[in-house]
């Protein structure tokens, strides 16, 4: 083993390996440590990591956290483990946003936004004295990208008064910068709900809606390569009582699971080919489902299923005509804080080389 260069171990072997397993290597020798501490580790190890079998799913209830794998083949929760929060004095943590291992939340007192890795247990405050990284409830949103030199950064929404800024955080700089988001000023106001973004191709993707019941839905783009806004309409659907609509990336291709209905709902699953929504099925042959409006649910593909879950518990199953996926998507929808879906990986919260 000792003439087998250092590099050949790292990035043969380890990048292969889990990431606590990884995190222990680096007290072989420096040699070892600079290595498993480079971006270029980094990347490969979050590239072996997006497999099923190194996914977990986070659930947050009331001050504990539980971590349970998932068997894709059934779709169900393995055995969980706890996972202490380092958040001291929370009552509770909001998870906005997830990618690549880290998780963006909110903790609720003091509206501050922080990056986490649960894997590592390491975490950064990015609220700032000047007030930025602050999360206003039903007025914020947010989004997690990478670009191609990989630096991870978070979109920031906010509306004030009916004003709406964009700042972007850095982990490589670790600072803000304010930049131009221009959309029609009407989505600025509180009338309109945006979803948390969901993140495609280089893309960052947001529903947005005027009323649930009766009123205007787009989907707004945003190109984190350009820092450029477009707006699609939603599919053309006729609504009958309750109007919904939830984004989720698979195969770097967006689709919307989208419902109508009042006491049970209609669902259609559509694919965004260039600025058209084309639909790949509807009204499923099951007996429809009661769902409230106030409820946590989460949707995920995979093996060709679209399983619609509730407060942890699968309640929906669709079969889809599609191939299958080679990793776990989900999304939260309405106040969907309380878990999330993640990689176990060693992304650094900070400058790495």
């Amino acid at each position: 083993m000792s003439d087998i260069p250092a590099d050949v171990i790292v990035y043969g072997i380890l990048t292969r390996v889990p990431a606590k397993t990884a995190v222990q290597s680096k007290t072989v020798c420096k040699q070892w440590c600079a290595l498993l501490c480079t971006r270029d580790f980094e990347r490969a190890h979050s590239s072996q990591s997006s497999v099923p079998n190194d996914q977990r799913t986070l659930l947050l209830d009331d001050l504990s956290c539980h971590v349970h794998p998932m068997d894709f083949e059934t779709g169900e929760y393995g055995p969980h483990s706890v996972l202490p929060l380092p958040f001291q004095g929370e009552k509770e943590v909001w998870i906005l946003a997830n990618l690549d291992g880290l998780l963006c939340v909110c903790l609720s007192q003091t509206h501050e936004l922080l990056l986490w890795n649960p894997t590592t247990a390491a975490y950064r405050h990015l609220a700032t004295p000047a007030g930025h990284g602050i999360y206003e409830d039903n007025a914020d949103t947010v989004g997690l990208y990478s670009d191609p030199s990989n630096d991870y950064n978070l979109l920031h929404l906010t509306r004030r008064s009916g004003v709406l800024a964009a700042h972007i955080y850095s982990r490589q700089q670790g600072n803000w910068r304010k930049i131009a988001f221009k959309t029609n000023p009407a989505y600025h106001t509180c009338k309109f709900c945006w979803s948390p973004a969901t993140l495609c191709d280089g893309t960052l993707y947001f529903t947005i809606c005027e009323c649930w019941v009766v009123g205007r839905n787009v989907v707004i783009g945003f190109d984190t390569s350009t820092e450029q806004v477009t707006e699609i309409s939603f599919p053309h659907v006729p609504s009958s009582g309750i109007f919904q609509g939830v984004l989720v990336t698979v195969r770097n291709s967006l689709h919307m699971v989208l419902w109508t209905g009042r006491e049970y709902m209609s669902l259609s699953l559509w694919a965004l080919q260039g600025q058209h929504w084309v639909r790949l099925l509807s009204t499923p042959a099951v007996p429809p489902i009661s769902l409230s409006l106030w409820m946590t649910i989460t949707h995920y593909m995979t093996n060709g299923r679209f399983i619609m879950m509730r407060n942890s518990r699968k309640v929906f199953e669709l079969r889809v005509d599609t191939k299958a996926v080679d990793c776990y998507y989900a999304c939260s929808w309405f106040r969907g804080y309380i878990g999330a879906v993640y990689a176990e990986t060693l992304v650094s919260l900070f400058a790495v080389a």
